[in-house]
């Protein structure tokens, strides 16, 4: 655990006692701030409890003698309508941040030639694969690499911190917003497309969260980013015209003059006028298709911007095992191969994939975003019939059908994985995918989409098993 010490003997109040929140709670008890912790949800006040987290209710404090506010990442202080703990907050003049913010201010407060190196990644898809390649390139070149953030353990839950260790931190929208101390040696900026406009009111404002990333950079610190969508190149420009660091464009799918770039597969790194080529994508099996093309470009473009040796990046590339829950081969039965793209919950997400396939035997549907499936209408053609899930099946039965895609409202995914595989076998095609890409968040059915990929999975493991037993009686008789 990172301890805050740059909280001493202040008064901090947390609210939301979920993952980031209980280690935001204890990392500010160690360092020595006085913590008072809270959540809505009795049951987990008292798993905090448990864990030795101080306890006390937020609605019966005087909020004058508070100092800041640890509010979850997840809990809005202004759209679509401000938490109470943010009323409160606000009308005492309270500073609201979140756990990355107390890390940043342990890291700056270290003398520079003692601080971590920091590679931070956002953008609206492809953060966590590219968070979780970067620190699997790390720890193939033999560097002490955290991984967290937003994706498997909460900032403060990290292993202390020392000049060799490199944190790789994925950052959300929700939780950049909330940082203002956070400096990258190398900012990862993807692409950006409309999500959680709800939380933030239109694309400006979300732009403006993203772009947080790039905060106290200086003329030492670089920034990877994708220019693969006009947002992208547009940012690309800005930032060109601001100067006052190092700016590497990256691209998955066309040839860039200075950048690192994917052309059919083949990594490609054009700096100081010469063209390097770096690795053979095509050989890994985990980093199919022209999106994750693009995240290994950037993985590549962040890791060398450090120093790392370029061969031993682009060797550890072709290692990388993949993402739970992100274009994942969970098992195949016959010729009929399952991957579980549950992480995708939205319609942007979902279309890595459906680009990726063909002869595609979709499962879709769960609680459905502002956009629906509708920007994924040129994808159709690579659809042999999709079975729909959840509270979306309705509105996706109907975009399929004006589209003549065949599709089926299975309503549960058991079902959907049970027609899907029977139309499969049956189908003739020579490689059919039954792919769980939901384009949907999950809460209508799942508790997260964790749990829905683990479902998925579960029941692919269980049909194997079943098909193997099956073969084995018939080869008896």
């Amino acid at each position: 655990m990172i301890k805050a010490g740059t909280f001493k003997n202040k008064h901090i109040a947390v609210f939301g006692l979920g993952r980031t929140g209980i280690t935001a709670a204890l990392s500010l008890k160690a360092g020595g701030a006085t913590v008072y912790a809270w959540d809505d949800n009795a049951g987990t006040v008292e798993r905090a409890k448990e864990q030795g987290v101080p306890i006390k209710d937020l609605s019966k404090i005087d909020w004058k003698d508070i100092d800041e506010l640890v509010l979850s990442p997840g809990v809005p202080d202004k759209l679509p309508e401000p938490h109470w703990t943010a009323i409160a907050a606000k009308k005492a003049n309270v500073p609201i941040i979140c756990d990355i913010e107390i890390f940043a201010r342990e890291v700056m407060s270290r003398a520079e030639e003692h601080r971590p190196k920091i590679i931070a990644i956002t953008g609206t898809n492809g953060k966590s694969t590219t968070t979780a390649l970067i620190g699997h390139v790390l720890q193939a070149c033999g560097k002490d690499a955290q991984i967290g953030g937003n994706i498997g353990r909460g900032v403060l839950d990290l292993d202390s911190m020392h000049a060799g260790t490199y944190y790789v931190l994925e950052l959300s929208s929700y939780q950049l917003e909330r940082t203002q101390s956070l400096r990258a040696n190398a900012a990862v900026f993807l692409n950006l497309t409309p999500d959680h406009l709800d939380r933030h009111g239109d694309m400006d404002h979300y732009e403006a969260a993203k772009r947080r990333i790039f905060l106290n950079q200086t003329h030492d610190d670089t920034v990877v980013i994708g220019v693969d969508n006009p947002e992208g190149r547009r940012i690309c420009s800005e930032l060109k015209v601001a100067n006052g660091r190092r700016i590497v464009p990256i691209s998955g799918r066309k040839s860039l003059g200075h950048g690192v770039c994917s052309l059919k597969g083949k990594l490609y790194c054009a700096q100081n006028s010469k063209v390097v080529e770096v690795a053979d994508l095509n050989k890994a099996k985990a980093l199919e298709g022209m999106h994750n093309w693009q995240n290994a470009a950037a993985a590549y473009a962040a890791v060398s911007s450090l120093g790392v040796d370029p061969e031993a990046i682009g060797e550890a590339l072709l290692s990388f095992p993949g993402l739970a829950h992100r274009m994942e081969t969970v098992g195949q039965i016959s010729n009929v191969r399952f991957v579980n793209d549950s992480k995708a919950t939205n319609a942007n997400a979902a279309q890595q994939a459906l680009r990726s396939y063909k002869d595609i035997f979709w499962i879709a549907g769960g609680q459905a975003k502002s956009d629906g499936i509708e920007p994924l209408e040129t994808l159709f053609p690579n659809i042999s019939k999709a079975y729909l899930i959840g509270e979306a099946a309705p509105i996706f039965h109907r975009t399929l059908k004006k589209s003549d895609v065949e599709n089926k409202v299975s309503g549960t995914l058991e079902m959907a994985v049970l027609c899907a595989l029977r139309d499969a076998l049956n189908s003739g095609a020579e490689n059919p995918i039954v792919l769980l890409s939901p384009a949907c968040a999950s809460f209508d059915q799942f508790k997260n989409f964790e749990v829905r990929g683990d479902a998925f999975r579960e029941q692919v493991s269980s049909l194997i098993v079943r098909f193997k037993n099956s073969a084995r009686q018939g080869s008896a008789a």
